[in-house]
């Protein structure tokens, strides 16, 4: 959420943000919460001062009620003054409720190195890793491969559960767990704390996190509960502080989250949604950090690092993207991409990394101060990025690594996580 005094003192600045991203729909909204906000303080003031003639007038009456002299018009002055002090804080509540709404609802202030663009075709390229794998034969995706090792059941899948849901079965189920291991140790090497998050979450920390317009296109809804299944660890762990102030000696907090991630996908219309690439349900390891606003940008690299030395340990061809304005989400402020190399050529998406400033923060009002007593100072900032996807990695592993046997090699660092196995399909 952006800071109201921002928006009051520089609205330029928030309006220049908004062309760049192309949200130009908002700037109505903008320009209504202006208005609003203006409304709102210009009554309390008002509500304010007839607050203090209520009591004077209330003083007065007591004096005449003392001298003994009629007090019946002062009463019914008092009675007026209440009657426009009741109106009054209902007109201020609906300004009031108008400047949350809003506020929920404006993105976050991009950062200046963010390209301008309309979509993920206006990125820009910033890295590549190794290369692209050449084949002697007509390599095949993801899913032919897994069907032909039987490692997949995507029609038992979709018959008990719908499009999206998969049985996953004997050696890629031991790749997924292998995966999630092998990036947890990493992490914990780099001296992040491991967090297992609750897979549910109410509404009221998730309207912190994260776009409101998540909850009709990503979130899955547990029926006649406030309760809400994770779309990533990312969203539990940015709660975890809720309503809390932390200590400046504290900072930076790093974590690593595990989880279950559980997505509706109605906003995937149109893209690339094969196989394993854009599951319902799938496993993730996610890096988080809370840290001081100065700091933000160092971790937003060295997240980027750690990120890519997971892939680079596997052994795996990727692009890392700055992404443009019009390919980045409302809560962050500036986001990489890292892209992997598919078997028909094209690369695509498999994590992000997105500084979110003290966006999240104001939004779960997590602050910190110098010392135990002393008022807070400021919001944190938040970063959050993921170190593995399992599904879009196995995918990457599964075509990168396919051999003209059927077989599959698994990433040397993989195979003391499964049993010494060397090969998918060959055992």
């Amino acid at each position: 959420m952006l800071d109201i005094k921002l928006i009051r003192e520089s609205p330029e600045i928030v309006k220049k943000n908004l062309e760049k991203r192309g949200d130009a729909g908002k700037l109505q909204m903008l320009d209504d919460l202006i208005n609003h906000d203006y409304e709102w303080r210009r009554l309390l003031t008002k509500a304010n001062q007839l607050r203090h003639d209520r009591r004077k007038t209330t003083n007065e009456i007591a004096a005449l009620k003392k001298a003994g002299k009629e007090i019946e018009k002062q009463i019914m002055k008092g009675r007026k003054i209440d009657a426009e002090i009741v109106a009054l804080e209902r007109q201020v509540e609906k300004h009031k409720q108008d400047v949350n709404y809003i506020l929920m609802r404006l993105p976050n202030l991009l950062h200046e190195s963010v390209p301008v663009g309309k979509d993920e075709n206006d990125n820009i390229e910033i890295k590549v890793w190794g290369k692209a794998p050449k084949f002697d034969f007509k390599p095949k995706n993801h899913l032919e491969i897994a069907r032909s090792l039987g490692l997949i059941d995507d029609e038992r899948g979709a018959k008990v559960t719908g499009h999206g849901f998969f049985y996953l079965k004997g050696d890629l189920v031991l790749l997924d767990l292998a995966l999630q291991r092998f990036a947890i140790d990493f992490m914990l090497e780099k001296g992040y704390q491991l967090i297992g998050p609750p897979f549910m979450l109410r509404r009221i920390p998730y309207e912190g996190v994260t776009d409101l317009a998540d909850f009709e296109n990503v979130m899955y809804k547990v029926e006649d509960e406030d309760l809400y299944l994770i779309a990533t660890a990312e969203h539990p762990l940015a709660a975890m502080f809720m309503d809390e102030v932390l200590l400046k000696d504290d900072l930076p907090i790093k974590l690593v989250g595990v989880s279950s991630c559980f997505r509706k996908e109605v906003g995937a219309h149109g893209k690339y949604t094969k196989g394993l690439f854009r599951m319902h349900q799938f496993s993730k390891v996610e890096q988080f950090v809370f840290c001081l606003p100065e700091e933000s940008w160092d971790f937003h690299e060295e997240l980027q690092q750690n990120a890519e030395e997971l892939y680079q340990t596997l052994g795996l061809h990727y692009k890392v993207v700055n992404s443009c304005a019009g390919d980045i989400g409302t809560v962050a402020a500036k986001k990489y991409d890292i892209n992997v190399w598919m078997a028909d050529g094209v690369y695509r998406e498999v994590g992000s990394n997105s500084n979110c400033t003290n966006y999240q923060a104001r939004r779960l009002n997590i602050r910190y101060r110098e010392k135990e007593g002393q008022a807070p100072e400021s919001f944190v900032h938040t970063i959050n990025n993921t170190a593995i996807a399992t599904s879009r990695t196995m995918l990457a592993i599964l075509e990168q690594c396919q051999q003209k046997d059927g077989s599959v090699f698994v990433p040397k660092v993989l195979t003391k996580y499964m049993d010494g196995l060397e090969k998918l399909g060959l055992h």
